[in-house]
């Protein structure tokens, strides 16, 4: 190497652009220093680099375990340009600086994520070297541009050449905060992995010590309340068709409370087969409908309960139309949220432009989030998430006469809505449609009149439908309730002590139940 004026160490997993990059620095007299299959990609590439074994003379060893972690390696990383002392030391032992730092770590997440993964294959893919570097270099954020992402790579050129080869401060913090981030979201990745497995590789349900990672995609104006502060985190890697993947069409930043109700109004009508509608307000949905399109599921669910579809979030699981937007904005709105809109209704919204309008692609897979969290005071609690129900063809029917085929597709759906509602949950629906919803009582008899309430509020007649029940019901009186206002099936999980009561009920009042096995609290 011949007396560069600066040197660069380039040691990464992910080499998305890192040529182009290597050659920018070269260009500018930066030296490289490179190890293993980056310092093969910049030869084959033409690129004058010097293998780090070369430069510490002293060769990797350890199968590749020990390459970088040398004094001339941590050395020429660590010492600060404005100590005297250090930079005495370092010239005394002959240790360059290296003022880039270029590294991302060994694909442990991906090598964990296949499900042939053994103990020691997630062992051997555990970096060493590269946290010790990225950390030192982020340690030594004054005077080193470390550098973990590759989207970076053409800011550091932009800014080196803007300000002849001195990067800003405020660059450099940035990288170093970027850079202990990369380190904290690497090591809780290792530690969520390897603390849920026993010593022959066996997995637990959760492991023994639990750490998220997100990027804060927006701080919020204020919380549930103005006096809350609240910001937005997305997750390292987001699910397809999860919420956070979310394209802002048109509208005001969403709030905390816009936010919290997409999601359930995402979540739930992403279950129905399209095209359908669902409605919410306050964290539930106040209507859901399916129908021959976009429009009329629409009607439909606003029909359910038109009070309290005012000033809702209204979501669609299919491409919506500029005849849908005409119907929707004849009522007051906070968000819309659909997979796709026509050219038609992109321009049609615009009529309304404080209306946030949100573009979620649907996935092949309806899986949402692995997890669910839920914070108390002095602790968070994490379960997997409710994303399996019950298929008509395991339910169990208990009472003398059997739903109608009518019956059990009205069944089907009051119970796939009842799911997303939170508890106790009643559900009445019909042909599609909810016809009133009960939620968040302390008594499930309130939720069942409550709902029937909210369908006479609407004009609707609950004759002839069916009603969905998030748990058991634990004496007949909720029943009772149910069948009063015309209701002629019903589905529950069963499980009460009192279910023999509660089925010699149903046979009295001459209406068909089926038990799903299966309940859907949603606290």
């Amino acid at each position: 190497m011949t007396n560069p004026k600066s040197l660069a160490l380039l040691s990464v997993s992910d080499k998305t652009g890192i040529v182009a990059f290597a050659k920018a620095l070269h260009e500018r007299g930066v030296g490289l220093l490179s190890t293993g299959g980056t310092a093969a990609a910049l030869k084959e590439a033409g690129l004058p680099v010097t293998e780090v074994g070369d430069y510490t003379g002293f060769p990797e060893m350890l199968d590749g375990r020990v390459k970088t972690l040398h004094p001339k390696i941590h050395g020429g990383i660590l010492a600060r340009r404005d100590l005297p002392g250090h930079v005495k030391a370092i010239d005394e032992h002959g240790i360059a600086p290296i003022d880039f730092v270029v590294v991302n770590l060994y694909p442990f997440r991906e090598t964990v994520a296949k499900k042939e993964c053994t103990l020691e294959d997630a062992i051997e893919n555990i970096d060493i070297g590269g946290p010790s570097m990225v950390r030192a270099a982020a340690k030594n954020w004054q005077h080193v541009s470390v550098i973990v992402d590759p989207n970076d790579y053409e800011k550091i050129i932009a800014a080196y050449d803007a300000h002849q080869g001195a990067i800003p401060r405020s660059l450099h913090f940035a990288l170093a905060q970027k850079a202990f981030a990369h380190t904290a979201a690497y090591d809780g990745a290792i530690a969520n992995w390897l603390t849920a497995r026993d010593v022959q590789g066996v997995a637990a349900d959760f492991p023994q010590s639990f750490h998220y990672h997100g990027e804060c995609v927006e701080i919020l104006r204020y919380g549930e309340n103005p006096h809350q502060k609240a910001a937005f985190y997305r997750d390292e890697k987001v699910a397809a068709g999860a919420l956070a993947s979310f394209h802002l069409l048109q509208g005001k930043a969403l709030s905390y409370n816009n936010l919290a109700d997409c999601d359930a109004a995402w979540e739930c009508v992403k279950s129905l087969t399209a095209p359908a509608c669902v409605i919410v307000k306050h964290a539930n949905p106040c209507g859901a409908a399916i129908a021959e399109s976009s429009k009329a599921a629409y009607l439909k669910a606003r029909a359910t309960d038109p009070v309290s579809a005012f000033g809702g979030i209204i979501a669609f699981n299919s491409e919506v139309d500029e005849e849908t937007v005409a119907a929707v904005y004849e009522q007051f709105l906070e968000v819309m949220v659909a997979p796709s809109y026509t050219k038609g209704a992109v321009e049609a919204l615009k009529a309304k432009a404080n209306v946030r309008v949100l573009e979620i692609p649907l996935p092949r897979s309806q899986a949402g989030s692995a997890l669910d969290f839920k914070r108390i005071g002095g602790g968070l609690l994490v379960q997997t998430a409710d994303s399996f129900t019950s298929p008509p063809e395991d339910w169990k029917v208990v009472t003398k006469r059997a739903p109608t085929e009518k019956e059990m597709r009205d069944l089907v759906f009051a119970w796939n809505m009842v799911k997303y509602i939170k508890s106790n949950a009643i559900v009445y629906a019909r042909d599609a449609q909810t016809m009133g919803v009960g939620a968040g009582q302390m008594s499930r008899v309130d939720s069942a009149r409550i709902a029937a309430i909210k369908s006479e509020q609407a004009g609707l007649s609950l004759k002839g439908s069916v009603a969905a029940s998030d748990a058991f019901f634990p004496f007949r009186d909720g029943l009772d309730v149910i069948v009063d206002y015309g209701a002629t099936a019903v589905v529950q999980p069963g499980g009460s002590v009192r279910d023999e009561e509660v089925i010699a009920a149903a046979d009295e009042r001459g209406i068909a139940m089926v038990f799903t096995g299966m309940r859907h609290f949603r606290h």
